[in-house]
Order: C-alpha cells, then sequence, then structure tokens
C-alpha cells in the first residue's frame, strides 16, 4: 500500500470534502475568500480529514455527515496554522509564503478566526452534542498547547514530559478527535470509540516527533519550510532536550544557548551535538513507539481496507520524508 493508495480508496468522499470546503468557505468579504482558498489550497495532505473518514468508513458508517465533519476538522487545523505562522512569524509553509507574509498578520489572524466560527456554525448545524462537545473541547486544548509552546520558547529547562505534554494538546489532539468522531457518527461501542481516539492520539504523536527529526534531517524542499525553523525561534524540541542531557557539557551549552537566543548561529554545533548524542534516532524511536501504540489501539476494529489504511498511516507518520 502507497498514500497515493489512501486518497484512491476515499476519492469519492474526499470530493466530497472539497466540494464542502469550497462552498462553505464563501463569504461576502473579498479577502476573507482570498486568504481562505489560498490556505486551504496550499498543497496539505488533508491528513485530519482523511483520518475521520476512514475511521467512519472502517466502523461502517453509511451516512453523510462526515462529509460535513471532515470539512470542520479542517477548518480547525487551518486557523490554527493561519494563527501559528503569525505567532512563529513564519515566512514559509508547504514550500509556499504565508498567508501573514502575503495579507500581512491582522488579515491572517481575524481570517483563522472566520474558520473557526464557521467551523462551529456547521457544528451546530449537525445538532450532535456530543460532536459538539469533543470539538470544542478539542479546540480549547489545542489553544492550551499553543500557549504551553509560547511559555517553553527560549525556556531551556523544558523537560521532555513537558515537551510531549504541548505536542499532545497542540498536535495530537485533533488527530484524536478525527478518528474519534468517526465512531461517534457509526454509532459504535464505547470500547471502538476508545480504541479510535487512543489510535488518533498516538497518530499524532509520531507525526509530530517526525516532524522535529525532520527540522534537522530534511531539505527545505522536501517539507515545505525552512531547516532549523524551531531552533531559529528557540523551541526545546525533542531532540534538542535530549542531546542537551545527553551530550558532553559543551554541547550542553551550546544547545542551552541555542535555545535561550534563538537565531541559526549556532546551527552546525547544534546539529554536531544532535548528531553525535543519537538523539535524532531517540527521537525517531520515540515516534516509533507511538505508531506501534496506534495500531495496537486498531486491534479491536473490524478487518477490512479502511483499517487497513489506518494502520498504514501510523507506518507512514515515521517513514516519511516530508
Amino acid at each position: 500500500m502507497a498514500i497515493e493508495d489512501i486518497y484512491a480508496l476515499i476519492a469519492p468522499d474526499m470530493e466530497g470534502v472539497n466540494r464542502c470546503i469550497q462552498a462553505r468557505l464563501q463569504s461576502e468579504v473579498v479577502l476573507v475568500n482570498q486568504i481562505g482558498v489560498y490556505i486551504i489550497n496550499s498543497g496539505g495532505k488533508r491528513l485530519r480529514p482523511v483520518i475521520h473518514l476512514l475511521a467512519a468508513r472502517a466502523l461502517a458508517y453509511e451516512g453523510s455527515q462526515h462529509i460535513e465533519l471532515a470539512t470542520v476538522i479542517e477548518f480547525i487545523h487551518t486557523a490554527t496554522l493561519l494563527h501559528d505562522d503569525v505567532v512563529d512569524n513564519s515566512d514559509l509553509r508547504r514550500g509556499k509564503e504565508t498567508a501573514n507574509n502575503l495579507f500581512g498578520n491582522e488579515a491572517s489572524v481575524l481570517v483563522g478566526d472566520f474558520l473557526y466560527s464557521r467551523a462551529f456554525e456547521m457544528m451546530v448545524e449537525l445538532g450532535s452534542m456530543p460532536v459538539m462537545d469533543i470539538l470544542a473541547h478539542a479546540t480549547n486544548t489545542i489553544a492550551e498547547g499553543e500557549v504551553l509552546q509560547l511559555l517553553n520558547v527560549h525556556d531551556a529547562d523544558t523537560s521532555e514530559a513537558r515537551y510531549l505534554e504541548v505536542i499532545h494538546n497542540k498536535t495530537a489532539r485533533l488527530f484524536e478527535s478525527a478518528a474519534q468522531l468517526g465512531a461517534i457518527i457509526a454509532g459504535r461501542s464505547k470500547e471502538e470509540t476508545q480504541a479510535m481516539k487512543a489510535y488518533g492520539m498516538h497518530l499524532g504523536c509520531a507525526f509530530q516527533l517526525i516532524d522535529d527529526v525532520l527540522d534537522y534531517r530534511a531539505s527545505s524542499d522536501e517539507i515545505g519550510k525552512n531547516i532549523g525553523d524551531d531552533l531559529a525561534e528557540g523551541k526545546p524540541t525533542m531532540p534538542l532536550i535530549y542531546a542537551m542531557h545527553n551530550g558532553t557539557a559543551e554541547e550542553a551549552t551550546e544547545i542551552r544557548k541555542a535555545i535561550e537566543e534563538g537565531g541559526l548561529e549556532r546551527i552546525d554545533k547544534v546539529c554536531a551535538a544532535i548528531e553525535s548524542t543519537g538523539a535524532i534516532d531517540y527521537t525517531a524511536d520515540c515516534a516509533q513507539i507511538e505508531a506501534d501504540k496506534a495500531i495496537e489501539a486498531l486491534s479491536i476494529i473490524p478487518a477490512s481496507d479502511y483499517k487497513d489504511a489506518l494502520s498504514f498511516l501510523a507506518r507512514f507518520a515515521v517513514e516519511r520524508t516530508y
């Protein structure tokens, strides 16, 4: 199985999601349309909607709410990207200029707010209190994760546990909700719903840990952002935390200064320390453990091509180079 096979498996559903996105992005305000269309069509993998669609189909869902929910999930994710890029002052995402770089910070923040509010309008239309409860709490947790990450910036004393809390809240929570909601709308058992929730959470953590790896291993063309962006912003990610605690005193000092001061002046020494301590392999091993847990969580889900696709996504999360 390849990633293209996943999209082929759910092609009709994805076409429905794309139509729904285009329809629900419409606004009488021209700038909202421009920025919304730009960021939505900027080359993302639509991974979170894909997870939701596969989870719903794996649990034999036959209705149409999964199309609306996948769109809601994509709108929430896109809103977080718009806000993230403003907070991080990013100028490149998915190999293209960020919306804030093109349209300005103010417009990006406000269109992010528009996408959040449109997502909640759509949730209300679905008329399901469990759906609204899950997504409302997820959105709140994501915001908390953003604030936690902000508190960790330039803090060289950030622990591995504190960092894992950030990625669970900031990244994994929407993966978790996407998979869980597939079981909710399918009306499945508490055990299957919990299994899908666990699958999404572990998959999201694996995905973010590999992003940490790619920040030092991939090329800008491959990952669509500038290499060393996290280091430049003073973000203590897993490779940095591990290398600082397992390297020499000199290496620890260099990494501490790099985190506290930001910038890329020390990137060569930091990369050397990451390499010598095996921090990349350690982070990749952590991601593999999360991926294995995601696959294990699917054990009670009935066999199907959709279940196989979910398992493949867990392996893809740790094997990808972009």
